[in-house]
């Protein structure tokens, strides 16, 4: 039985001047999920938020918390961004010295744990830490900044991600982030995406609500 599948609004993509506000939209509209996407400006080129915004969005909302770590050197970090509230923090493979260290640290929080991928990260590489974590997050996107294009072999990469849980029969979730759209959500939870990262396509919309809504339609109908 395949598990259900969830749209989570990127909060990269918001008003910050109005950011509760922003959630609450996605939140009526049905969201389960608020990604929240972290940047230090060294391993990605930008900058964004530290654990003093997820605090805030903890105390605005009751929505699960997926942390997205992409930063150097996230085994400093954990602690600080688990107390401000995460419910899930996910971190890069290629920005960990000890991969295994900043696992055992999130699940120290008793807390979900997710490992990504960048676009030119094979999904071999996580093979070794499968089994230990909750979320596998695929890069379809250079990681970075909002409203890029989907990156096609993405699509494959899902699919191995798939094979390699089910034939472990482990309770791993795949996420997918960047370029996701109405034009290839089915496409992309078809191929085995189980999280489905939005930020520009729901935010950047005239009306967030209403298009959180006719994505999560598609989405649904993707498996019928």
């Amino acid at each position: 039985m395949s598990k259900k599948r969830k749209i989570a609004p990127s909060i990269l993509a918001a008003d910050f001047s109005r950011l509760c506000e922003q959630i609450k939209l996605v939140e009526k509209a049905g969201a389960e999920i608020s990604h929240v996407d972290v940047m230090d400006g060294h391993f990605v080129p930008n900058i964004t938020i530290g654990p003093a915004v997820v605090k805030s969005i903890r105390m605005c909302t009751d929505l699960f918390l997926d942390v997205h770590l992409m930063i150097e050197h996230p085994l400093n970090f954990i602690d600080a961004f688990a107390k401000a509230g995460a419910n899930n923090i996910t971190f890069h493979i290629e920005a960990a010295d000890d991969v295994g260290a900043v696992i055992d640290k999130i699940k120290s929080h008793n807390i979900n744990a997710g490992l990504s991928v960048k676009p030119a990260t094979a999904v071999a590489a996580v093979k070794e830490y499968i089994n230990r974590i909750d979320l596998f997050l695929i890069m379809s996107v250079e990681p970075g900044f909002g409203g890029q294009s989907f990156i096609e072999n993405s699509l494959e990469k899902l699919k191995e991600a798939q094979e390699m849980i089910q034939s472990g029969n482990l309770n791993v979730d795949i996420e997918v982030d960047g370029g996701v759209n109405p034009e290839n959500i089915q496409e992309i939870s078809r191929a085995g995406a189980e999280i489905l990262v939005a930020g520009s396509e729901i935010f950047g919309a005239d009306n967030p609500t209403r298009r959180f809504e006719e994505m999560h339609k598609l989405l649904t109908q993707s498996h019928i």
